[in-house]
């Protein structure tokens, strides 16, 4: 059932189009896809030169946040309730981190990137994604 109150097609599109532009112009201007596993990853063993563009890029995500916080009206996005306790939220994280690197990929590079290059084996790894988020929320809320 679609929560209609806190239902944000809008912000939703334009979060959409933000990161669609996003991964255009990484790959356009450097020539890598934008999966940021792949970006995280590349910093446990660097080759040589290698590390600065990702320190760089995840620096500028960690301050997205700040400074959007910083220039925004307040009050233009309320605050995420997460129902999730600090264990979870590490648990989750920990399974997601060991997913994409059992998947050799997250969701920005394979539902992104991957199938925007028609790429067959990120159609078959963003339906797992999916599948693997449907069964979690149904488990999760009915079992």
């Amino acid at each position: 059932m679609i929560d209609w109150n806190h239902f944000t097609p809008w912000a939703s599109l334009a979060g959409g189009v933000l990161l669609g532009v996003a991964s255009a112009a990484f790959i356009l201007f450097n020539g890598r896809i934008l999966g940021i596993s792949g970006i995280v990853g590349g910093l446990l063993g660097p080759k040589p030169g290698d590390a600065g563009w990702r320190i760089a890029f995840l620096l500028g995500m960690l301050a997205a946040p700040f400074t959007f916080a910083l220039l925004a009206p307040a009050g233009f996005l309320a605050a995420p309730r997460i129902d999730a306790g600090y264990g979870a939220l590490v648990a989750a994280g920990l399974l997601v981190g060991f997913g994409t690197r059992h998947g050799s990929g997250c969701t920005s590079g394979h539902g992104v990137c991957g199938l925007s290059r028609l790429s067959p084996r990120s159609l078959v790894a963003t339906l797992a994604f999916m599948a693997a988020g449907f069964l979690t929320v149904f488990l999760v809320r009915h079992a």
